[in-house]
């Protein structure tokens, strides 16, 4: 008997007695089975080792208890360690046969490690802490690329990485940035050999830049200053004219046009270079590599705040920013110091061709270690080069590829215009029906394509295969897509005029859209499957020309 000792905790308990209806709960004091066993009997159980349990997870506290109440008397007593296990077992036949090492729960952290709290033998809570104690795959992948800097100390990594790294970026984040780095230092050393062919160019006995009639200290200053900020102005122009132009380029392929950055900046450096070799045309040469210079710029800037916010899966696009200008200051540091020591190497300064191969070699270097960068990112969304690929998959192999492969296939420098089979989007309609003033052909395609927001015909006057593509008022990213899908269908069984059991154009054309209605939703539903954010179709429908029907065919 446990007297007035018995501690019982209650769930569900009428208002006058103790008796627990339906969960089973087991509280042990230190005192024996049987005493705890008799007091369940006076309590009204008359089997208490057969109670049922209800609880959705089993869950184990351990600490001191207090004050201990009864449904009749309240008894203070002395304190003691005691412990309440509620389990989530159906039957309880034995108290003493408890789950072995069974999972309480798991504790994660911001740093990516993991504590898993488990039943041991003893019914004791235990925590384990695990380097990689998760059972997502998605966590799993972003602990193997912390890895590479496993190194580091904890508030180094706080210092360069955003809050919550691996979780609160893209999976493919410190990869990317782990190339970037050695990216820019060979940039900044680029740039420290171009400023130092600058200023020989600006020198010459009089210390001015081209000052050749000013005689004056005071004049040859104001004359380099005015053609130093002109060259700058120049320059200005040239990211007008891109932002205003070409703004929306970016979001199709950033990557794309991220590379062409670093191409188009090289020629502009080369206009830098050769000023030490004419220094009597510094101005329109400086001003030339400026504008070039400023053309890369207009076209990186963009592209790159499209990548950071590939990188912002959680929303943190700004810290994103911020911890790439970490990198960028060190790898600036970096690189002007080691540029600073190479301008120091006898003989360099005075032998231009010397300097010229110098930077050369370092500019090859920094290009294909940009290319390399831009070819670890995984985009999950699906611009018009990936629709190729993804689409070209499907209709050849009826599958789809996952991001990995796609964007590892995907050719950063390729153009549309040298892609096959070759689609060329916006056509208007009198070229699409060959000259002819048809009336009854144009009435045939207006029926044909009378569910879909475009229209395609084959071009017969090519010999290579190639198609038109027109979109009506209305169509959207998934018309273009459908029109892709529908290319490369008619590019697999397409039969030409010289095949004597060829089908008219028309009949082709119909059974490529019957085909698309039947497979194009099993299409999107393996892009689903596969990862891709079918959300997020950066494929644009040209509004120059559009299609409105204003009457019934």
């Amino acid at each position: 008997m446990l007297n007035n000792s018995c501690v019982l905790l209650k769930c569900g308990v009428r208002s006058n007695d103790v008796s627990c209806s339906g969960r089973a709960i087991w509280i042990e004091t230190g005192y024996e089975e049987k005493d705890i066993a008799s007091s369940l009997k006076i309590a009204g159980h008359k089997s208490p080792l057969k109670l049922q349990a209800e609880m959705s997870y089993p869950l184990q506290l351990s600490f001191t208890g207090l004050a201990f109440e009864s449904s009749k008397t309240r008894t203070r007593k002395k304190a003691r360690p005691f412990q309440t296990l509620c389990s989530s077992s159906v039957q309880h036949p034995n108290l003493q046969e408890k789950p072995d090492n069974e999972v309480v729960l798991l504790e994660r952290y911001g740093n990516g490690t993991a504590k898993r709290y488990t039943l041991d033998d003893a019914v004791q809570l235990q925590g384990i802490l695990e380097q990689n104690g998760s059972d997502n795959h998605s966590f799993k992948d972003s602990r193997l690329s912390e890895a590479g800097l496993s190194w580091l100390p904890d508030i180094l990594k706080d210092f360069i990485l955003p809050s919550g790294f691996p979780g609160s970026v893209s999976d493919d984040y410190l990869q990317y940035m782990m190339l970037q780095f050695p990216t820019n230092i060979t940039g900044w050393i680029c740039h420290t050999l171009v400023t130092s062919s600058l200023l020989k160019a600006c020198h010459d006995p009089l210390g001015a830049v081209g000052a050749g009639s000013f005689t004056g200290t005071a004049a040859a200053a104001s004359a380099a200053a005015i053609r130093w900020v002109s060259k700058d102005g120049i320059g200005a122009i040239g990211r007008l004219f891109i932002g205003g132009r070409f703004g929306d380029l970016f979001d199709d392929d950033p990557k794309q046009w991220r590379m062409y950055a670093d191409f188009i900046g090289s020629a502009g450096s080369i206009f830098d270079l050769v000023t030490q070799v004419y220094p009597a045309y510094f101005l329109p040469l400086a001003s030339l590599g400026n504008l070039t210079k400023a053309v890369a710029r207009g076209l990186k800037d963009p592209s790159f705040r499209v990548i950071q916010n590939h990188f912002a899966v959680s929303g943190n696009l700004g810290e994103v920013a911020a911890k790439e200008e970490v990198w960028e200051v060190g790898a600036q540091l970096l690189g002007l110091a080691l540029g600073i020591l190479i301008l120091d190497t006898p003989g360099l300064v005075k032998s231009f061709p010397l300097l010229l191969s110098t930077w050369m070699s370092m500019r090859l270097l920094h290009l294909w270690l940009r290319y390399q960068t831009l070819s670890v990112l995984r985009f999950d969304t699906i611009n018009l080069k990936r629709a190729r690929i993804l689409i070209k998959s499907y209709i050849l192999q009826s599958l789809v590829l996952g991001c990995v492969d796609c964007n590892r296939d995907e050719n950063i420098l390729s153009w549309e215009t040298f892609t096959r089979p070759r689609i060329i989007f916006g056509v208007p309609l009198e070229e699409m029906i060959g000259g002819e003033r048809s009336v009854a052909k144009i009435k045939m395609l207006l029926k044909l394509y009378a569910k879909e927001k475009h229209v395609l015909v084959v071009n017969q006057q090519k010999t290579d295969f190639e198609v038109f593509v027109s979109f009506k008022v209305g169509a959207t990213s998934m018309s273009v897509l459908r029109s892709v899908w529908q290319t490369y269908w008619l590019h697999k069984n397409w039969k030409s005029h010289d095949n004597p059991s060829s089908d008219s154009d028309y009949d082709q054309l119909a059974q490529s859209l019957l085909e698309m209605e039947v497979k194009f939703e099993d299409f999107m539903q393996q892009l689903d499957a596969a990862g891709w954010d079918t959300s997020q179709i950066n494929l644009k429908v040209p509004r120059k020309i559009s299609i409105e029907e204003l009457g019934h065919v």
